[in-house]
């Protein structure tokens, strides 16, 4: 019978009660999750299992790969740039009703590790290379999405910035970078927000993974920051049983456990490494969860997945990804866009037909629907626009899965895999599954555990005679066979195992000659790799292959001519450029700052531009990319990662409808080479398994004003973006000081009144900064750090007075001996729209009488 408790759940002292109810090895079971999603049940007390879901852009759900459907919001990047608090809410708000429709009640975001170089491979899913901005909306985020009983889990703690080799890297970091820099964010969530879970990183930090030391898990995060909710790992990232559970990691992910199971801890508290007092607590934190998420009574069933397409879903993607655009130049004022002045317009590029919704990875879903900015185009143009398309160029990282003209023996479109507990496909299988797509993985796939090999068919009729480019892989030795002749065989396992579970894998690529009409049998053999050939365990034994497909007319079109000659006709051209979900995604780092590939989409924008003067660039990508075609063309817009409505928001932009607020969250170099990590970054450590964070608290335009003196080295500096108006500032006041009485809720306020100087109704960004009066005691510390902003939406001719506000951890650095500092003296105040000396408005005095320390 199950358990009556009140409308608010079961009381503290109840869910103790529970506890004590459980045996040691129920507690046990409840120490991890027990398949890849779901904690465990014990249905003898009525404990239920709670789900959890991929984010932060969206509520994927229990599928990895082709799962039900679900609303794709625009990526954190994407969020950082609008600067707008009210904003993040409600997109926490709407995808925490996008977790209920798949069941889960716990999602795996937002991450909030800063953007240490411009070349991450995950930043697009953080927020900004600045700790305050980061921290700021992602708290605004997560009260979003828990005002829904949906947990947040902010990840991943602490420094993850890298993601080569992020399973077994060693990173050496100062104690004062990780407290000013990356430790900041979450220390700022956690105070201001309350997530109910955190996520711990892979990376071992100073020689040690999260759960094998105490200084993170136990000192930081319990006793000095007081924090209550739930420490899970992140997937496969639990290290060892004794030290995760005695120093507060309740819950390893994910299941079966590889650390905890029955015989480990039992052993353990057999042993005295553990007790029994670790364990209860553990589990303990996983009962408060499930109150919180509403588990003991309102939400007790997990129910089906569902795709629910809400209208207004939409709309607030719409709203959001315009709002994240940033308007880099626009000289002579050529956006926006005049549709009764285009008669015909060119969009050309690699992006024009590809909705760039969202990077790969844990961030990936199966989107309802995607707008691509042609379809925008044609819908928001109709006939009184001619439009004309081409891609300019193909930017393969791996060959698009076969899919058209594949049936498998069912009669259905695509693939048949057969698993077989043999290692050489002998006997009969135990398992089949069919697949849309000539891809497969065992990965999550808890039907086919076990497989030792895996046999993969599927009749296929050429649409086009000609001899078509193909490119095969397998996560173990693979075959590739052609009515029943061997054309590709893969001796090794795959060098990089997550790399291949991403669709980012090195690949044999060949060609083939069909004759259309005519039907041809495919069939591949694959087995797991022989030795483990992955630093996370999660990827041993498993069996995955891929077959891509070009056709030969496509891939040998002259799309740089047809590009051009398109241009040339046209009134406006509109290049779409960027990165895709192979190129920018979790699991690998980038090795420049250029766009793919191999100087195509540079070369497409200079050709166009040369044929017409009129080429508006528009970039779609989580990261800054060089750009040498920048003095080329008049207008360029960074569009990141602006979800499902991305065609439509940026059309919104270029013609208007919206006028462009948002601000860039990171410096924009100008080369890979300036950046403050170069050389100590990504691949540089795949070898040595060691990077050292060379640039102590000397991140972004904090190293560009430290190592120039001001933002001018780079392209583009933090917070800039121009918009369709003007803007002034005026009067600015500067109120209040600290001394070592100062609390936490004691603020100094910066007052300054704000003016749409223009024609057209626009938000701009108020930014403050603080610098310390000397070098002084704070030697080492940068220039300027931001304390405050706020965005502000005026009409033409109004003007708001509007107040910021900053405590005194904005003026505070860390010195040793586990205190900060703030420095007596005359602190400048400048009031700004971008970290350049250029875009002060104001500066300001904060006396602080004399210098003082405060505990972390």
């Amino acid at each position: 019978m199950a358990a009556q408790y009140g409308p608010a759940g079961p009381s503290e002292d109840e869910l103790k009660a529970l506890l004590a109810q459980c045996t040691v090895e129920e507690k046990i079971q409840l120490l991890s999750l027990k398949n890849f999603w779901e904690t465990s049940n014990i249905d003898r007390l009525d404990i239920p299992s709670l789900k959890v879901s991929d984010g932060p852009n969206g509520a994927r759900g229990g599928e990895f790969f082709d799962g039900v459907t679900a609303a794709c919001f625009p990526a954190c990047v994407s969020l950082a740039a609008t600067f707008d608090r009210s904003l993040c809410e409600r997109i926490g708000a709407a995808i925490g009703q996008e977790a209920q429709t798949k069941g889960a009640y716990v999602l795996l975001g937002p991450t909030v590790c800063c953007h240490r170089s411009p070349v991450g491979g995950r930043n697009f899913e953080a927020f900004s290379e600045d700790p305050y901005v980061s921290g700021a909306l992602a708290s605004s985020y997560v009260k979003g999405l828990q005002s829904e009983r949906v947990a947040a889990t902010v990840k991943h703690f602490v420094a993850n910035e890298q993601d080569t080799r992020r399973f077994t890297v060693n990173e050496t970091i100062s104690e004062r970078a990780l407290r000013e820099i990356y430790l900041r964010p979450f220390e700022m969530v956690i105070k201001q927000a309350d997530p109910w879970c955190i996520m711990t990183s892979y990376p071992k930090i100073n020689g040690a993974h999260m759960d094998a030391q105490p200084t993170f898990l136990k000192d930081i995060l319990r006793e000095q920051w007081g924090y209550q909710g739930l420490l899970m790992s992140d997937w496969g990232a639990t290290s060892n049983c004794d030290g995760s559970l005695t120093y507060g990691l309740d819950l390893e992910t994910p299941g079966p456990p590889k650390h905890r199971t029955v015989e480990a801890v039992q052993s353990s508290l057999a042993a005295s490494r553990v007790t029994e007092q670790d364990v209860d607590d553990r589990v303990l934190a996983l009962l408060k969860l499930l109150k919180k998420v509403g588990k003991f009574t309102d939400r007790r069933a997990t129910p089906e997945e569902q795709a629910v397409d809400r209208p207004e879903h939409r709309a607030l993607i719409r709203e959001a990804g315009a709002a994240g655009i940033v308007l880099l130049k626009n000289d002579s004022s050529v956006l926006p866009m005049n549709k009764t002045a285009c008669k015909k317009i060119a969009l050309v590029g690699p992006l024009v037909d590809i909705a760039a919704a969202h990077g790969g990875g844990s961030a990936s879903l199966n989107c309802h629907y995607k707008v691509s900015p042609y379809e925008a185009f044609q819908k928001g143009l109709g006939t009184d626009v001619e439009v004309t398309t081409s891609k300019g160029a193909n930017i393969y990282r791996a060959y698009p899965d076969l899919e058209a003209g594949s049936v498998n023996r069912n009669g259905n479109p695509g693939f048949i895999a057969d698993f077989f507990k043999s290692n050489d496909l002998s006997g009969e299988p135990f398992y089949s599954e069919e697949y849309p797509r000539a891809a497969f993985t065992t990965l999550m796939n808890v039907s086919a555990t076990g497989a030792q090999s895996v046999r993969f068919t599927s009749t296929y009729t050429a649409p086009v005679s000609g001899t078509h480019y193909l490119s095969f892989s397998g996560l173990g030795p693979s075959k590739f066979f052609i009515n029943g002749e061997l054309v590709s065989h893969q001796a090794e396992q795959m060098r990089d195992s997550m790399a291949f579970l991403l669709g980012v894998q090195d690949e044999l690529r060949f060609q083939h000659t069909f004759v259309a009409g005519t039907a041809y049998e495919f069939v591949i053999e694959s087995v797991p790799s022989p030795v483990s050939n992955s630093d996370l365990h999660l990827l041993d034994n498993q069996v995955a292959a891929h077959l891509g497909y070009v056709a030969q007319a496509d891939m040998e079109k002259d799309l740089l001519a047809e590009a051009v000659g398109l241009a040339a006709e046209a009134d406006f051209v509109v290049c779409f450029v960027g990165n895709t979900a192979q190129w920018e995604t979790e699991g690998q780092d980038m090795s420049e700052m250029a766009l793919p590939a191999q100087g195509s989409q540079d070369q497409l924008v200079s050709a166009v531009a040369k044929a017409n003067p009129n080429t508006i660039v528009v970039v779609t990508t989580g990261i800054p990319v060089a750009m040498p075609w920048l003095s080329q063309v008049p207008a360029v817009l960074q569009a990141w990662y602006a979800g499902q409505e991305t065609g439509n928001a940026i059309f919104d932009v270029l013609f208007g409808a919206v006028n462009p607020s948002g601000k860039l969250p990171v410096s924009w170099p100008k080369r890979y080479e300036d950046s403050p990590c170069f050389g100590n970054f990504g691949l540089d450590s795949y070898d040595s398994l060691q990077v050292e964070y060379v640039e102590g608290v000397n991140v972004g335009y904090r190293h560009f004003d430290q190592k120039y003196g001001n933002n001018d080295e780079v392209l583009f500096p933090f917070g800039f973006g121009l918009s369709y108006t003007s803007f002034s500032f005026a009067d600015a006041t500067i109120e209040g000081t600290f001394n070592k009485k100062a609390t936490e809720s004691d603020v100094v306020t910066v007052s300054v009144t704000v003016t749409n100087t223009g024609s057209t109704a626009g938000s701009e960004t108020v930014q403050v900064y603080l610098a310390l009066p000397t070098e002084g005691a704070g030697a080492g510390r940068p220039p300027k750090a931001l304390v405050s902003f706020e965005k502000l939406y005026l009409q033409p001719g109004e003007s708001k007075r509007t107040q910021l506000t900053f405590a005194r951890d904005g003026a505070a650095y860390w010195i040793e001996g586990q205190a900060w500092r703030v420095d007596g003296g005359n602190h400048s105040v400048t009031v700004a729209t971008s970290s350049s000396p250029r875009d002060v408005q104001a500066t300001l005095e904060l006396e602080i009488k004399e210098a003082f320390d405060f505990a972390a």
